[in-house]
């Protein structure tokens, strides 16, 4: 693989980090894009930063994109890049479709005129499945998003079919399950209920606020998604895939599990239910159905949910045990 180069949107991420760390341990060159903020943050990455090449760039301006996909000349590139937090895009609609699904079009763009041998591996949701009228839902399940993050990334997802079937590039969707890890950002409901477990267990806090309690979904770890959209894009022919644990849990569950393994007894006391935290419009129950994957590219979730939770917790109660 050391011929092979990678361009990673969303690399300072969870997913993006991870994925830079799996592909420069088989060789890759790895470039990132990054936003050009006042100072990045690169946190996730401070392990390998003297080993990838950071672009600058935007799923805002297709002249940025452009650029960064003429420097890579990239074998694959992989968007992990959007406005990905469901909540926010409630509030922030607009500027949720125009990076997460015009994003997505303008990359295509990108390397359609500058690089179109390469491929692309593009970072859909179990949000598009949204009110499922079936379960579990595999890569024939209608879509039915329920936020403007679902919305987008629907659009995203049959903008890359068209660009396959259109000008016979290599793309694929990987339509991800969720996948949490210690890297997890705080505002997403895994992180919060380990960081304040963690919070709770060494004594700087009492509370833990969620919303919806019965809400359901497939949990795995990050680092086993990052190999499957690798091996997504070693498929001989591009495809969509589904990948997931193929059992799901609820938030109360996860809370349960992270107090218990913290050796806090009666989560229940530590709760609040606040319901600003509630969606305008709730998915209940996401749990995906992996067979296709595990056909066809020999991919399996090793990572079940009790041992991520206590991946999680574990990592957040180290975190503030040092400090």
């Amino acid at each position: 693989m050391a011929d092979r180069s990678a361009l990673i949107t969303g690399i300072t991420g969870q997913d993006g980090s991870y994925l830079a760390e799996f592909l420069l341990g088989k060789g890759y060159r790895v470039f990132g894009l990054v936003r050009r903020l006042s100072s990045p943050n690169m946190a996730h990455l401070r392990a390998v930063q003297d080993r990838l090449t950071i672009l600058d760039g935007d799923l805002t301006d297709q002249t940025s994109l452009n650029q960064a996909v003429r420097a890579a000349a990239p074998d694959e590139v992989y968007n992990l890049a959007a406005q990905s937090f469901v909540a926010t895009s409630f509030s922030q609609p607009v500027l949720t479709g125009e990076v997460t699904g015009l994003g997505a079009l303008r990359l295509l763009e990108a390397v359609r005129a500058f690089a179109p041998g390469a491929r692309v591996y593009q970072a859909s949701s179990s949000e598009m499945f949204g009110h499922v009228d079936r379960e579990p839902q595999d890569e024939v399940t209608p879509f039915h998003p329920r936020s403007p993050y679902g919305v987008a990334k629907v659009y995203a997802y049959w903008a890359c079919i068209n660009y396959r079937e259109a000008y016979r590039m290599h793309v694929s969707n990987g339509i991800l399950f969720n996948h949490e890890s210690e890297r997890r950002g705080i505002e997403f409901v895994t992180r919060r209920i380990s960081d304040a477990v963690a919070r709770i267990a060494t004594g700087r806090a009492q509370e833990l606020t969620l919303g919806n309690l019965d809400a359901r979904r497939d949990w795995g770890y990050a680092p086993d998604y990052v190999e499957f959209m690798w091996k997504i894009l070693q498929h001989g022919t591009p495809d969509d895939f589904v990948g997931a644990t193929g059992e799901s849990h609820s938030v109360r569950e996860f809370a349960e599990a992270a107090f218990r393994h913290a050796g806090i007894d009666r989560w229940e006391e530590h709760v609040r239910v606040d319901q600003r935290l509630m969606r305008p419009a709730e998915v209940y129950n996401l749990r995906g159905n992996p067979a296709k994957a595990e056909k066809l590219l020999g991919w399996t979730a090793r990572t079940r949910f009790d041992a991520l939770v206590r991946i999680m917790v574990d990592a957040d109660l180290e975190r503030y045990r040092r400090s």
